[in-house]
């Protein structure tokens, strides 16, 4: 249950990590797409189906996705308690 439980909190500093490289430019070819292209293989297996699901908000003409938050609440409120209990 510990190695799930690691597991759990890895997966959300992947998800920091996603939202954080999607705030810069990333160049075709560089160090930093492969790394963008690793993050989006972990976590759109979950992140689209939710995206779909919730749409973004709308703040003038810009959009917020609010799924990778949502995750990482499921994560820390509902899974974590469940699975890292002693």
């Amino acid at each position: 249950m510990e190695l799930l439980c690691v597991a759990l909190q890895l997966y959300v500093v992947v998800i920091i990590a996603r939202v954080i490289l999607s705030w810069f430019p990333v160049t075709p070819g560089s160090a930093i797409e492969s790394i963008d292209s690793f993050l989006r293989m972990l976590t759109e297996p979950v992140l689209g189906p939710m995206r779909r699901a919730i749409p973004a908000v709308r703040l003038g003409g810009m959009a917020i996705d609010l799924s990778p938050m949502i995750l990482m609440f499921v994560i820390y409120l509902v899974l974590v308690p469940l699975v890292c209990t002693r």
